[in-house]
């Protein structure tokens, strides 16, 4: 995000989180619905974009704009929060499109963090990225751009009802319409990374043989948090072609001591 980005966007967000701090977990889940609806309205409609960033428009006028658009169709809160949002400046239509999706994002997540859910979040998002991922019918269906958005959102649904937080089934929705401008998969990818972050810590994604014993995944949390300061939040994936050893990635980091990586370097060097 550029910077005249994001002093427009760290002002909407120090407005919602003023105006929404004696609500509760269920209402702020709410103004989080209300914001992805102006996401969704803004993304469909390119003119609105453009006219809500018209920089030969003041940010009064902006902002008075998106009220009489909105006038007793949501919330004070969530337009407030919007008003001050389109009133700040933005290099591209599209990136006032990103910021309101970012803006509802971190609404859920807070929303989240409120109820003590944000743990069963993070976890959830992970293993649903895991059941798409392992199902290529699922993934098709769910990537599929021109399907539509509302049959998509049900398949969701169904698929989690009574299994997943509702703030899951929020940000699975995000993801769906493409989160940054992102495809599903790597949309579910960032919104794992952003839960991780609102509760302060860093994700290693890990792959091994195996699923690894509790003892072996404290451990390895606790050196990885040794080694980057903060908690860790191990995501573990099973890939048997590895044979042994593990691959562990965090950020750009990558440390592979997986058996499959040792056999490869040794026939690269036999073949020299």
């Amino acid at each position: 995000m550029a910077a005249v980005n994001r002093e427009s966007y760290a002002a909407a967000v120090e407005k919602l989180t003023a105006d929404s701090a004696s609500v509760t977990a269920a209402q702020l889940a709410t103004i989080a619905d209300e914001v992805l609806a102006v996401a969704r309205l803004l993304r469909g409609e390119p003119r609105l974009r453009r006219a809500l960033t018209d920089p030969s428009r003041s940010g009064e006028e902006r902002a008075g704009l998106f009220r009489s658009l909105v006038s007793g169709k949501l919330s004070v809160i969530t337009v407030d929060a919007i008003a001050q949002l389109v009133s700040g400046r933005f290099s591209s239509p599209h990136e006032l499109l990103d910021a309101t999706e970012r803006l509802a994002v971190d609404t859920v997540l807070s929303a989240g963090d409120r109820d003590g859910k944000l743990a069963d979040v993070e976890d959830e998002l992970f293993r649903f990225g895991q059941v798409v991922s392992g199902n290529s019918e699922l993934a098709v269906t769910l990537s599929d751009p021109s399907a539509p958005a509302d049959r998509k959102a049900k398949l969701v649904e169904d698929l989690l009802k009574s299994k997943a937080q509702p703030a899951t089934v929020q940000l699975i929705k995000v993801a769906l319409d493409g989160f940054g401008g992102r495809g599903f998969e790597s949309s579910l990818t960032k919104l794992v990374e952003l839960t991780a972050a609102k509760r302060d810590r860093e994700i290693a994604y890990v792959t091994a043989a195996k699923l690894l014993g509790d003892a072996e995944e404290q451990r390895l949390a606790a050196k990885l948090s040794d080694i980057y300061g903060r908690q860790v939040s191990l995501k573990v994936l099973v890939d048997p072609s590895i044979i042994g050893g593990l691959s562990v990635r965090v950020g750009s980091d990558l440390y592979d001591g997986t058996i499959l990586r040792r056999l490869n370097a040794a026939r690269q060097a036999f073949a020299k």
